[in-house]
């Protein structure tokens, strides 16, 4: 009885999914170059919210997390035009995730981040 109880607690803790909640430093790849800008997040369920700090200036960021999946999204200033900034991927444990951004119709690049 007492490992049945074990491995339901155990299944309960891998179903609720990964947490975000923190600061973390990000490397983006692109065919322009490599940027490396910082997030803040806080998760509250499935629900995402922070801040983004880079080359595009700060903005407030909102996403999703559904088990490992992670996507967000913030809308940056480049040449004196807004866009649109899309981010998704996969948490890889506690301290690393990785995917791919979309720069609104400019292009798109991978990325890889590490918890601070």
């Amino acid at each position: 009885m007492l490992k049945i109880v074990a491995v339901l607690f155990l299944a309960a803790g891998l179903c609720a999914g990964a947490d975000v909640t923190g600061e973390w430093a990000f490397t983006v790849e692109t065919e322009a170059g490599t940027g490396q800008p910082s997030f803040a997040f806080k998760q509250d369920g499935e629900k995402l919210t922070g801040t983004y700090s880079g080359m595009l200036g700060k903005a407030d960021v909102r996403g999703t997390v559904k088990g490992n999946n992670i996507e967000f999204e913030f809308e940056g200033s480049a040449e004196g035009q807004t866009v649109r900034i899309r981010y998704s991927g996969v948490i890889e444990g506690s301290g690393q995730m990785k995917g791919t951004v979309q720069f609104a119709d400019y292009g798109s690049g991978t990325w890889k981040a590490v918890r601070k």
